[in-house]
């Protein structure tokens, strides 16, 4: 398990859809799911898409447990996805403030479906769906956000919410 550098806003890779996964099962994509892991891990993240350690492969994963940078919101476990699709379930977009390792120190108002209902596939290749609503429904769509080439400044309607954070 490798922790990576992450790669911020302004890099390519983050501008462009990702590439599916085509084969499963394999010890490349094992292998990419646990530095994912970690990689978020160590940096305090709710969440981490492959584009943001420089890989151009629709893979994310989240997790939310004593989490210093949202201690506040529902825990959610650990979910690893790969080639993630969702399905809005209900129209009603709710504004939060997010933050995202790529835009270190800073927060918008993003505007997210409240309750969706998302899809992928495992590491194996066994395909599985979930209902989310509130913060674990944001955190998806953050993280799918990645894997299409967009950042949360995009979801924002009023940029007199983006700010910095001093820490």
């Amino acid at each position: 398990m490798t922790v990576h550098d992450l790669v911020y806003a302004g890099n390519s890779i983050l501008k462009n859809p990702s590439s599916e996964i085509v084969n499963f099962n394999s010890s490349e994509l094992k292998m990419l799911v646990e530095d994912l892991i970690v990689t978020m891990r160590e940096n305090h993240g709710a969440g981490l898409a492959a584009p943001q350690i420089g890989i151009d492969l629709r893979v994310m994963v989240f997790e939310i447990k004593n989490n210093p940078r949202y201690p506040d919101v529902e825990e959610v476990d650990l979910t690893v996805l790969v080639n993630p699709s969702y399905e809005i379930i209900s129209e009603v977009l709710t504004e939060e403030y997010e933050g995202c390792l790529s835009l270190p120190k800073m927060r918008g108002l993003a505007r997210r479906y409240d309750h969706i209902l998302y899809s992928a596939y495992d590491v194996n290749g066994n395909h599985f769906e979930k209902e989310a609503k509130g913060w674990h429904a944001r955190v998806f769509q953050h993280e799918y956000d990645h894997l299409d080439g967009i950042l949360y400044p995009e979801r924002m309607h009023n940029m007199k919410e983006f700010s910095y954070l001093e820490s």
